[in-house]
């Protein structure tokens, strides 16, 4: 026994002593480090999750936008104003008739290899993002373009899209009709330039930090997938005495909870704040609240059982209590939907959309229970084929799907089951209409009400429903070339109340953005239509 423990003591002695070496190296190293950064600006954000690209054309959702904003730029960029200001272009000349653009890009504009940016990376990208090849979810943004659509459809070939570089820093661009949003539109990652040499080289340039080539303000230093990325702050970008960060360091934790913990541990500057802790937070000086056009709602497949009828999709729609969700589910000050387009966006006509459409879609639990019964009626239904809710894994979206489920269930008697499935195969599987019913969000691309209603016209990538309506699809198209502001905006009125006619979806809230952000920070522009601006952050000791 004396034995054992003399043997336990001495291996105890032997720890410690280990112990106190490896602290006392860890400290060494600890200190190493904060004297390599000292002086340094490092911000520490959370892209939640791995980004799905860095390619512009096909990375074109929050989780690329956050960062791809930061590491290119287009030929405009949206100031801290959210109006868009020069920026890669220096200059440029808009036609009589308002429909052709011609860039002059900077002299000193470069990519982070050194290479010259030119208006032929501009071309090609634009061309790229069009090329039904690519595949690009965003390609409808380029319908502006004269020969865009044809092109992207199949019935128009590449060399009739009107954009061209004229010289190496010249770019001509001639749209289908004047578009006052143009100069907004350009801003969006999806028209960020594509480094032509490079990408034709080596396709797959931007799949990791040793091969990415940008031309904005931070460039890609690490990208350990799935878990980290670094930007550091780009020697070759034209403004970069603007640009205060050093350094940019984004985790990747879909948890809002752990999420909130690591601002709370300094692990993070910023967090999103969770939905159990909003009213306890919303006092405190480091809660931020920023407008966000945008929302969260709900995909109906209409090509799947039950819900290829309109009344059961309208009886599902009508269940729901959008009051009710912000007020006990969601508790971080969001604004029920009962319209698509959010507040605050202004029609052509320079009002307030939302507030001249009014509520389109109103909870009733009585009309709701009579709409089920006359769908399955019409289906010749004796009980409603099974139900599966489809969420991407996050707290968050659980939470809500099971708001959903429970109150289906208590308005309507509708058991419907819950499915959760990772985002990046979330997304490819909704993209194919494998899902029944399914959650979903829009974040706008511009300020105009047609970018929020484009998105349900027949064929658009963003659609995601199988809902198709002739009638929408001409009052899309006509507002898009109707010159008269009223018109246009009357237009884009009867195709909203015409989706909400058909009801593919069941709106649930509008977007804000309830941010934490430590005082030291400052400068960070969070844009309503939903990516981030760092060129003019900064993070004080």
């Amino acid at each position: 026994m004396k034995r054992l423990a003399s043997v336990l003591a001495a291996a105890f002695a032997i720890i410690l002593l280990f112990g106190c070496t490896a602290n006392e190296q860890a400290g060494q190293e600890t200190k190493k480090k904060a004297k390599e950064t000292a002086g340094e600006q490092v911000l520490k954000l959370n892209n939640e999750n791995e980004p799905t690209s860095f390619d512009p054309p096909i990375g074109f959702n929050n989780v690329s936008w956050q960062a791809l904003n930061n590491l290119m730029e287009g030929l405009t960029r949206l100031g801290a104003d959210h109006e868009p200001e020069a920026a890669s272009a220096e200059k440029w000349n808009i036609s009589d008739d308002g429909k052709t653009y011609t860039f002059t890009i900077r002299d000193d504009a470069k990519w982070s290899n050194g290479d010259p940016l030119t208006a032929g990376d501009f071309e090609y990208a634009w061309k790229r993002l069009l090329d039904p090849k690519t595949g690009s979810s965003a390609a409808f943004l380029g319908y502006f373009i004269e020969g865009g659509e044809a092109f992207n459809s199949g019935k128009g070939a590449k060399d009739d899209v009107k954009v061209k570089a004229v010289d190496e820093k010249t770019l001509k661009v001639t749209l289908e009709s004047p578009q006052q949003s143009f100069l907004s539109i350009v801003a969006n990652p999806a028209f960020f330039p594509v480094p032509q040499k490079v990408a034709e080289k080596n396709p797959k340039w931007h799949e990791e930090a040793a091969t990415f080539v940008g031309n904005g303000p931070f460039k890609l230093t690490e990208w350990k997938h799935d878990e980290s990325f670094t930007m550091v702050k780009s020697d070759t970008y034209w403004d970069r005495d603007t640009v205060k960060l050093d350094k940019v360091i984004w985790a990747m934790v879909d948890d809002r909870n752990t999420d909130y913990q690591m601002f709370e541990s300094n692990e993070l500057d910023t967090a999103y704040v969770p939905a159990e802790m909003s009213e306890k937070l919303r006092g405190s000086d480091e809660v931020k609240v920023f407008d966000q056009a945008g929302l969260y709602y709900y995909r109906f497949n209409v090509n799947k059982e039950p819900f290829q009828n309109e009344k059961i999709r309208k009886a599902f729609a009508m269940a729901v209590d959008q009051q009710e969700i912000v007020d006990y589910v969601t508790k971080n000050g969001e604004k029920p939907a009962r319209g698509f387009v959010s507040p605050g966006i202004k029609g052509p006509n320079g009002k307030d959309f939302r507030e001249e459409g009014g509520d389109l879609l109103k909870y009733d639990a009585d009309e709701a229970k009579q709409l089920l019964e006359k769908g399955m009626k019409e289906e010749n239904y004796e009980k409603l084929p099974a139900v599966t809710l489809t969420y991407s894994t996050k707290p968050e979206h659980k939470k809500m799907a099971e708001a959903i489920q429970q109150k289906l269930k208590s308005t309507l008697g509708v058991d419907v089951k819950l499915a959760n499935m990772e985002w990046n195969t979330f997304l490819e599987e909704q993209k194919a209409l494998k899902f029944q019913f399914s959650q979903s969000s829009f974040l706008a691309d511009y300020a105009d009400p047609i970018n929020f209603l484009e998105s349900f016209q027949t064929g658009n990538a963003m659609n995601r429903t199988g809902w198709s309506n002739s009638e929408y699809d001409k009052l899309i198209k006509a507002a898009k070339n109707e010159a008269d502001e009223d018109k246009r905006t009357e237009l884009l009125h009867q195709a909203e109340e015409l989706l909400f006619e058909g009801m593919p979806i069941i709106p649930i809230h509008f977007y804000n953005q309830v941010h934490l952000e430590k005082e030291n920070v400052k400068g960070i522009v969070r844009h309503p239509v939903g990516y981030i601006e760092l060129k003019w952050a900064e993070k004080t000791s």
